[in-house]
């Protein structure tokens, strides 16, 4: 199981992120002609788009899953039903999409607003769902190599457009969303084949309402618990442009983001993984095999994010051309750090989407999200938009870890996760990779080669 999880982290967490290693490279590239207007406002419109994410699938994802483990014979029957569904919901969801972009477009890209409507309500009318449950079954199969493979052909086509649209044509900003665009699109359309004609799941128009509408009532509490998700991540941006902060101020918070969106997309590659093995453990009531997936994915997310803490200023001189730019990698320190919180996350949360117990996500996810959009609301307009990083980190250690303490969770632990241990590590740990980024590189050397040293031991701990 433990090669396993490493395996498919890999896979998942890897693969999708050899474009995005790749693309760090081409920073150097394409930043020359780029702005913080430009990061400004791909950031909002890539903030309002997520906010309404969401609700493409409706929390079905639960439905999907679940079905394909207690009902291994009969699954494919209720994904054909939602499949239908999700390809009808599509059309008012796009059009919800479209009208929001429309009024939150900023002033210094009217010029192109229709254009940035389109490409971004495009992906979702054409394959959306195909996409959806064509990485759901892949996912739950345990077949991680081909999500990997799209992702990385997508990924690598997206850079390539992206250094032609932006450092060839000069679109600036535009050239995200057209590379964004086209390769979403294809590798959406990657999965029709595979799904509909090789595994026979087709969309049923005519499904059966009172399946879908039982379905719902599990599935709609958890759109909350995803939509935290966007109120954690990318709302700060919306909120920036709520109370009035600049377009350019909005970049720079937007281009603190660039080393820790690839933390977050590994967090997220890493619960790909590590959910179907916990569902096993769950399943065959093997606690110990649960808890150390845990605690090794724990051990190895803060070496990896303190690591890259304390050499976030040589990596943003490195990567970013714009000296403006480069100087808020502090912002990159703590919002990197707040990414600690997945894999006790993990633990904690899956147990309660085994059990079916919902509801109760509210008050960890929902919570956590709600209390970092009313404290931006609050604290921006008077603090400026770096406090944005502080309130994130806040909200994501509440999330991590407040589901350890809820009355649902007791109900079904039998070993101690000790949260408050791990969470008491990660603060402390943060607070040393803000001070350690300004020492000198020699002792940046040996401090990381004593934290590799140290999690080999740890690792070997719970081999």
């Amino acid at each position: 199981m433990l090669k396993k999880l490493f395996s498919h982290t890999a896979i998942y967490g890897l693969a999708p992120q050899i474009p995005r290693i790749v693309s760090i490279f081409t920073l150097p590239i394409i930043t020359k002609y780029l702005t913080e207007i430009d990061f400004g406002v791909y950031g909002v419109i890539t903030a309002i788009a997520g906010g309404v994410a969401v609700l493409g699938n409706l929390g079905l994802n639960v439905i999907l899953s679940n079905s394909f483990f207690k009902n291994p014979g009969q699954y494919k029957w209720g994904w054909r039903q939602i499949y239908g569904f999700l390809m009808l919901w599509n059309y008012p969801f796009a059009i919800l999409l479209g009208i929001l972009l429309y009024f939150f477009i900023p002033v210094e890209a009217s010029e192109n607003a229709l254009y940035i409507i389109l490409l971004n309500v495009l992906p979702v009318v054409f394959f959306g769902p195909t996409m959806v449950l064509g990485n759901m079954y892949y996912q739950l199969k345990q077949q991680p190599t081909q999500i990997a493979i799209r992702s990385v052909i997508a990924g690598i086509l997206g850079i390539v457009l992206n250094v032609y649209f932006i450092a060839v044509l000069r679109l600036g900003y535009m050239g995200w969303f057209l590379s964004g665009c086209i390769s979403t699109m294809l590798v959406q359309a990657s999965y029709w084949w595979p799904l509909n004609k090789k595994l026979e799941i087709k969309p049923i128009f005519n499904f059966k309402w009172r399946y879908i509408r039982n379905s719902l009532k599990i599935a709609l509490p958890t759109v909350p618990h995803y939509y935290s998700s966007y109120l954690l991540d990318i709302s700060d941006r919306a909120v920036m442009k709520i109370v009035g902060v600049n377009t350019g101020d909005i970049g720079k918070y937007n281009a603190a983001y660039t080393v820790a969106n690839i933390v977050q997309k590994v967090g997220v590659a890493a619960g790909k993984a590590v959910s179907p093995m916990l569902y096993q453990t769950y399943k065959d009531n093997d606690e110990h095999a649960a808890r150390k997936l845990i605690f090794i994915l724990q051990i190895i997310f803060l070496c990896m994010t303190f690591i890259l803490s304390i050499w976030l200023k040589e990596i943003f001189m490195f990567l970013i051309k714009n000296e403006e730019l480069a100087q808020v990698y502090p912002l990159g320190i703590i919002i990197i750090m707040a990414y600690n919180y997945r894999p006790m996350y993990l633990g904690a949360n899956n147990r309660l989407f085994y059990h079916e117990k919902t509801k109760v996500l509210l008050k960890v996810t929902f919570i956590a999200g709600f209390m970092n959009l009313l404290l931006n609301l609050a604290l921006i307009k008077y603090f400026g938009y770096q406090v944005a990083a502080y309130t994130t980190f806040a909200a994501l250690m509440y999330m991590g870890y407040a589901g350890y303490f809820l009355k649902d969770y007791k109900e079904t632990e039998t070993l101690n996760y000790y949260p408050l241990l791990w969470l008491f590590l990660t603060i402390l740990l943060t607070v040393i990779s803000y001070y350690f980024v300004e020492v000198n590189y020699i002792y940046k050397i040996a401090i990381t080669v004593a934290l590799l040293l140290l999690s080999v031991i740890l690792l070997k701990r719970y081999r």
